[in-house]
């Protein structure tokens, strides 16, 4: 059977246009492996390292804190009467440097994810991340806690892009069914950079001498590092059928893999009929608190993780070392939820309840225990939150797999995102310094609401999902059709033969 000439193709639409039915219907099984492969061998490390970047320069807050920036910069103030001892402090400031961040990722989800919607994504990307590590660089130059504010927001601002582009680019390359585990091996990133992170971060503060102080090394390697990626984004294709890495055979397999999904292909005309539908979508919104709420646990262990554990009595370079379990718990669950769902159909919601009962009760741990000289049951508690990674991973995944239409993907992925900032901004907020004594109470306490409405959104989810996929099942319609349909850009609701995964 002759291959298809792919020679005036320009798009997806044109690819799809060029292939001979017969040919699309029996592609070699060896060539889809292959096309697997490339995608699996090029995108996946790419993708990992670039959100490990993002996680990295978030969580370097933290290390930074207790090695200087806070007496630097003037983040901890006296807040109570020159006569009592001990005074109380405040950490209002760094609360507010953690959370400042993510007003700056909310400021640029929007006209970021317009840009890589409308243009090339990779020369977008490339512009924006060594746009992004220059900012990063130029915080050791900082003096002021108002300087760390602005920069801590343009920095937001900058890396907002990187989250929405990468489920994006995930849900244009892979089928429903592998959608999970991938979007599982970039987001393992939370974990396997707070690892990496955690060494950098106590190698540093060996740093003796020398004519900047320890943190400020942090940013300068953090930031250097992020201009190198930044230009390798340049490269990125825009979907499948203009990836550089694949031959004319691999393209038409790429994409007849996704028309066999229903999941449509990357469409760079803006549809505002797609984005009502999608603000009109329940299932947009649950996802979105469901984000938020999981979240909460990530902006205080970035901004505070390091300062939390000291206080269980470990020194600050034992604090910096405690931060490795915490990530290889994300790392290791974030991965093993995704390898499930790929063996196990439906499982992600009840994987994601069943991950939010650790945290709940690795928060009663830390909050109910007794701080003492390494305490092992706060410390024990803590690490075990790391299972809020897999609920996020799961959250995304599960958002990414159950819209289609260009628009309305890189509206859901926005509106996910939207809540993740929300989640981390209020995180911050619940450590109150003056609670000390009583083991931050309002923290604790909120993540535990807050993972319990995780529990009961996820239900509420479930039951959509699976009603709505019945009453399409009972329509009995024509495959034929569905062929016909799949690069129309029909979002969800539009194509009757898409079927939802929870």
């Amino acid at each position: 059977m002759r291959r298809p000439s792919l020679s005036d193709a320009r798009d997806a639409k044109d690819v799809a246009a060029s292939i001979v039915p017969e040919y699309a219907q029996s592609w070699d099984p060896v060539v889809e492996r292959r096309v697997v492969r490339k995608i699996d061998m090029i995108l996946m490390p790419f993708m990992w390292i670039g959100y490990g970047l993002v996680y990295y320069d978030k969580a370097i807050l933290g290390g930074a804190a207790v090695f200087g920036m806070t007496s630097d910069l003037s983040l901890r103030t006296i807040t109570s009467p020159p006569s009592l001892n001990p005074p109380v402090i405040s950490t209002t400031r760094l609360s507010w440097a953690t959370s400042l961040f993510y007003f700056g990722m909310l400021a640029g989800l929007y006209p970021l994810t317009y840009l890589f919607q409308r243009f090339s994504l990779g020369r977008v990307l490339c512009v924006i991340v060594v746009a992004w590590g220059g900012i990063a660089m130029l915080t050791a130059a900082v003096t002021s806690y108002r300087g760390l504010f602005a920069q801590r927001f343009f920095l937001g601002f900058t890396e907002s892009i990187m989250p929405t582009a990468f489920m994006v680019v995930v849900s244009g390359y892979y089928t429903q069914a592998e959608q999970t585990m991938r979007q599982s091996w970039w987001y393992s990133a939370t974990g396997g950079w707070t690892v990496i992170g955690a060494a950098l971060n106590y190698a540093f503060a060996n740093i003796t001498g020398g004519a900047l102080t320890r943190w400020q090394y942090l940013y300068l390697l953090a930031g250097a590092i992020t201009v190198l990626f930044g230009v390798c984004c340049f490269w990125l294709p825009n979907s499948p059928a203009s990836a550089w890495w694949f031959d004319d055979e691999e393209k038409v397999v790429a994409i007849e893999r996704l028309r066999m999904g229903q999941m449509g292909v990357r469409c760079q005309k803006l549809k505002w009929g797609q984005i009502l539908e999608a603000v009109l979508d329940p299932k947009c919104w649950i996802l979105g608190v469901m984000m938020g709420a999981a979240y909460t646990v990530n902006g205080a262990v970035t901004g505070f993780g390091p300062l939390i554990v000291s206080t269980f009595g470990y020194t600050a370079f034992e604090a910096l070392l405690w931060q490795m379990p915490l990530g290889a718990v994300c790392f290791v669950s974030i991965l093993l939820t995704g390898y499930l769902s790929l063996k196990v159909p439906n499982i992600r919601l009840i994987m994601l309840m069943t991950c939010c009962l650790p945290v709940i009760a690795g928060c009663a741990m830390i909050w109910k225990s007794t701080w003492s000289h390494h305490a092992a049951t706060p410390i024990a508690g803590y690490t075990v939150i790391g299972f809020f990674a897999p609920v996020t991973s799961l959250t995304v995944s599960t958002g990414m797999a159950n819209v289609a239409g260009a628009t309305k993907k890189s509206y859901m992925a926005a509106n996910i995102f939207v809540f993740y900032c929300v989640g981390n901004i209020v995180g911050p907020q619940l450590v109150k310094s003056q609670t000390l004594q009583r083991h931050y109470p309002e923290l604790w306490l909120g993540i535990i609401i807050s993972y319990c409405l995780v529990i009961v959104l996820a239900v509420t989810l479930m039951f959509i999902l699976r009603r709505e996929n019945m009453r399409r099942e009972r329509m009995q319609l024509d495959e034929k059709e569905a062929e016909k349909t799949a690069f129309e850009d029909l979002t969800d609701k539009e194509n009757p033969h898409f079927r939802y995964v929870y």
